[in-house]
């Protein structure tokens, strides 16, 4: 009767042949396991106790892949392996198992997708949001520039010289105005020398020469800085009365030359 069962049923004896099968192909894995495992204790035991050192460091990761390897023998002869039947409804249900496991991976997939969508759609509206702004902003200084652009008064180049003629003569009269207050200053303050007093002999031809105001000493400097800005210096005359030459060197008003201390050039006080 068993005998005919067995006829009958040839899966049956198809999944015991792979059965077999696959527990000879794991005993015959874990026998090449074993002899690699017995060659590197045999290499161990030809060292011997010495210190590893920095070239001996392959060894040492040998030496851990051995006992990681002797535990996973340990526990796989420990362990029986499970045989799975193959028939239709094994299948069925390890199919539908990676049918889930797919479909919740695929569902995390889509709401991570739908996340970063809304997101997007987020950044989308702010970005769209700021471009309005800015396009209302331009189109408020467009406008207020094309009225900017219509009061815009044109002047005439005529207005314009006019405008400048009436400076220029404002400003000529008042500096008439400063040198004839500053000439009054200084003819009263700093008058010519005294000439009726009695000179000594010796003095006598000096006295005959024609002396200039303090006033006419500052208007030729000035005009010397003016027109001849490369070379101010103005030599020093019998007319320049030395008290005052004095005067203007000790106050800073005038330098004397480098070089030649007979001439002398206004201080430069609009540079």
């Amino acid at each position: 009767m068993s005998v005919n069962q067995q006829d009958l049923d040839p899966d049956s004896t198809t999944d015991v042949e792979n059965v077999t099968d696959a527990e000879e192909e794991l005993i015959k894995e874990c026998e090449e396991i074993w002899k690699d495992m017995e060659e590197c204790q045999n290499k161990l035991s030809l060292v011997g106790t010495e210190t590893l050192t920095d070239s001996n460091a392959q060894l040492s990761l040998l030496i851990m892949q051995m006992k990681y390897l002797t535990a996973e023998l340990s526990q796989w002869q420990k362990e029986t392996p499970e045989i799975i039947p193959l028939n239709e409804e094994v299948l069925l249900t390890l199919g539908k198992e990676e049918f889930q496991k797919l479909r919740h991976d695929l569902e995390l997939v889509l709401s991570t997708t739908q996340s970063k969508n809304e997101k997007l759609k987020e950044d989308l509206g702010r970005e769209q949001q700021w471009l309005e702004e800015q396009q209302q902003i331009l189109e408020s200084l467009n406008v207020l520039h094309n009225e900017l652009k219509e009061q815009v008064v044109t002047f005439s180049e005529s207005r314009v010289f006019n405008e400048l003629k009436t400076k220029l003569h404002d400003i000529k009269e008042y500096k008439e105005k400063l040198l004839i207050t500053l000439g009054e200053f200084l003819e009263d303050h700093f008058p010519l020398p005294d000439r009726t007093v009695k000179k000594k002999k010796k003095n006598i031809q000096e006295s005959t020469t024609q002396l200039i105001t303090l006033h006419e000493m500052l208007e030729i400097l000035l005009n010397r800085l003016f027109d001849v800005p490369h070379d101010p210096y103005v030599k020093i005359s019998d007319s320049f009365w030395p008290p005052y030459i004095e005067l203007l060197l000790r106050n800073g008003i005038a330098l004397r030359h480098p070089e030649d201390p007979t001439r002398i050039r206004l201080e430069a006080f609009h540079q």
